[in-house]
């Protein structure tokens, strides 16, 4: 997670943003999300494999995490570059850890191979992960909020935003630690991290873009 003074000084909201803020910061996320999401499709299937059959589910699930992300950050901060930049690494790094906390926690139960073998979502690795994953949200949501500095009144805030990005984004992320990798399958893992890192990316480099007069360049 960022340093707590990379987020919360001078950055959180000293008055309550008003609903129109909070739609427009909502509405340059989910188009953020959208683009990033189509971005994401293009790589994955230059690099890894073709997923343009998903392409619909994929820019939905993009621009509704854009919006969470968008919608919680225009409640909580004064806009500025550095508070956006650390607000959404806070999240790539919840989803990072994410990972880090199953394999800890999870002896293989399944191998690589197989689990590629599958059609859709492994459900049942999902639904074996789902109180860790439960559990993992809860604190995350708690420590991003201690760090924007105001750990109560913004728990529920992130834990929205937090909620929604784990299901639509974490769950396989979730996983990890259930799936046997042999060394030569890691490149794999490392792929899968790359692509959630371009994602992120270029959500929040689109983000900037969209909304460049609204954010203060702060150093």
């Amino acid at each position: 997670m960022p340093h707590p003074d990379a987020v919360t000084n001078p950055e959180p909201r000293s008055v309550a943003a008003t609903p129109a803020t909070t739609i427009v910061f909502a509405a340059a996320g989910a188009a953020s999300g959208a683009l990033s999401s189509l971005i994401f499709a293009l790589v994955h299937a230059i690099v890894i494999s073709d997923i343009w059959n998903t392409a619909v589910v994929l820019v939905a699930a993009g621009a509704l995490c854009g919006a969470s992300i968008g919608w919680s950050y225009g409640r909580l901060f004064e806009p500025s570059v550095r508070s956006w930049l650390a607000y959404c690494g806070g999240y790539v790094m919840m989803l990072g850890l994410l990972g880090a906390v199953s394999v800890a926690l999870f002896e293989p139960v399944t191998t690589m191979a197989a689990l590629l073998a599958t059609d859709g979502p492994p459900s049942e690795l999902i639904e074996a992960a789902l109180p860790v994953t439960i559990l993992y949200t809860l604190g995350a949501a708690l420590v991003l909020a201690w760090l924007v500095g105001r750990p109560w009144s913004a728990f529920a805030t992130i834990l929205l935003t937090c909620g929604i990005l784990v299901a639509l984004l974490g769950l396989n992320v979730s996983v990890i630690g259930l799936v046997e990798i042999p060394a030569g399958s890691l490149y794999l893992v490392v792929e899968m991290f790359g692509l959630v890192l371009l994602l992120a990316g270029t959500f929040a480099a689109v983000f900037l873009a969209l909304m460049r007069h609204r954010l203060r360049a702060t150093t």
